[in-house]
């Protein structure tokens, strides 16, 4: 990813320590935070220090990695790695082979982890180039939550063909989702697509049907965290809403993910185990004064309530097509792959 005039990817393993892009900070200051042992890198997963399906993905193998290098139980390590966010399907993919990994050696098991890191990058690169091909010049995409470098090891989903298309010398304008609660799009996306010079406008969550309905939108593309057997694909809340008016007015809707997300394992979307955060994340925002100090206040009525689903599932029937690491295919062509072992 493109920090200013140096690459970076989101996170990485150096010795025993791993290494991550503290998005916490991001926008308002650009941090690099270490954790020592695998405690640390789970309590940057939970925390969100470190978030996105494939970025998670590689932290946890590599937390899984840490646990073998410090002689830690490897099955309670499991258990506690997989217990830090129950959506994201890369998370568990990536701590299951790495823990098996270390049945062999402890070197394997970091071999293995740093291959999942690797591999991640790799297929965010070639569902950039595999998108890109949506995209024409001129296009008007609309994007929700962050699914760029952040949210990967390196190159993203959803974002990489933008980027891609940016590089063949397309103009393209992205319509960023603020993504209220944590407001991804708005602190991240906006950032990256700063970063690339790619013309964007941080919009409120609830204008995307305003700009399909005057036909300001050409495209929709948002990433997944976990797409079921049947196509059924779990994303940041709010993706089902932009499903949904897509649908109504002819806009194509596609979801950007690697092999790694689509679970042969879980039937249908109804089975999608879907995590609620704390309440205080709907209840306060944090930002800078006019100083450039980060504070915390509450956005909400003081004593009330709050309900923090971090996800929904848009049903494959809404989905006009899955940009992969392989190709981009429909519906009906994902159930095959995934029946067949080919995705």
């Amino acid at each position: 990813m493109r920090v200013g005039d140096s690459h970076y990817r989101t996170i990485w393993l150096e010795g025993n320590s791993v290494y991550m892009i503290d998005q916490n900070q991001l926008p308002f200051a650009f941090g690099i935070k270490k954790c020592e042992d695998w405690l640390e890198t789970c309590s940057a997963i939970r925390s969100m220090n470190v978030r996105g399906a494939g970025a998670i993905g590689a932290a946890a193998g590599f937390a899984m990695a840490q646990a073998y290098m410090a002689g830690f139980h490897p099955e309670e390590a499991l258990h506690k790695i997989r217990s830090t966010r129950p959506t994201a399907r890369d998370l568990f993919y990536a701590v299951e082979k790495v823990y098996h990994a270390g049945q062999i050696s402890v070197n394997n098991a970091v071999n293995v982890a740093q291959g999942i890191a690797d591999e991640n990058s790799e297929a965010g690169r070639k569902i950039g180039i595999a998108g890109e091909n949506l995209i024409k010049d001129g296009d008007r995409i609309l994007t929700h939550c962050n699914a760029g470098w952040l949210a990967f090891v390196d190159y993203g989903s959803a974002l990489s063909p933008i980027y891609q298309a940016h590089r063949e010398g397309k103009e393209v304008m992205v319509y960023v989702d603020e993504t209220r609660p944590r407001s991804q799009g708005a602190r991240l996306t906006a950032w990256e697509l700063m970063n690339e010079q790619i013309a964007h406008k941080i919009i409120p969550d609830n204008a995307g049907a305003y700009l399909m309905g005057n036909k300001k939108v050409d495209l929709v593309i948002t990433g997944a965290d976990r797409i079921a057997a049947n196509g059924d694909a779990a994303n940041k809340i709010g993706t089902l809403e932009k499903a949904i008016v897509a649908r109504f007015y002819g806009i194509p809707f596609y979801i950007a993910a690697p092999g790694s997300t689509f679970d042969v394992n879980t039937p249908s979307g109804s089975e999608i185990v879907i995590e609620e955060r704390n309440q205080d994340e709907v209840n306060y925002q944090s930002g800078t004064d006019p100083t450039g100090n980060i504070q915390t206040i509450r956005v909400t009525n003081p004593g009330s309530q709050a309900f923090n689903p971090a996800f929904d599932v848009t049903p494959a029937a809404l989905i006009t097509g899955y940009i992969t690491d392989k190709g981009i295919f429909s519906s009906q062509d994902i159930r095959i792959r995934l029946q067949s072992g080919s995705l």
